[in-house]
């Protein structure tokens, strides 16, 4: 990832780049995660050495840290789409906020035993790609 990718928020206040590679991809299946995203898991890219350039839109970034935790979301004020975030070292990049193609794969499921209960087989539901009806 030479050139970098680019992200936004989904209003388009917020925008970023980050240059450098990404250490891993995981879909973290945590109660937390889910609350944070309102689906199954969270799809989240890591690295200790990307670089974040915000390009617009610092200011309309709001962070929320679960109390007594180490969990947080940092989010447009906006539109409350997902943004990435610094914690400690760790650039954390939500997934779906980058408009760039990226190189790497998700690395793994990570809490899958906390996943919940309906979230087993979803290979066997049916796709659309659409909507419905």
């Amino acid at each position: 990832m030479t050139e970098g990718v680019h992200g936004s928020c989904q209003c388009g206040a917020v925008t970023f780049r980050i240059s450098g590679a990404f250490d891993a991809f995981f879909f973290c299946h945590c109660g937390r995660c889910r609350k944070d995203t309102g689906s199954a898991h969270a799809a989240n890219l890591f690295s200790a050495r990307a670089v974040l350039d915000w390009q617009s839109g610092q200011d309309s970034i709001r962070t929320y840290r679960v109390p007594d935790t180490r969990h947080e979301k940092s989010f447009c004020v906006a539109c409350g789409a997902a943004v990435p975030a610094m914690q400690g070292t760790m650039l954390v990049v939500p997934a779906g906020s980058l408009d760039s193609p990226i190189d790497i794969k998700p690395s793994a499921h990570i809490c899958y035993a906390s996943r919940a209960e309906w979230d087993e087989r979803l290979e066997d539901v049916p796709r659309l790609d659409g909507l419905p009806g």
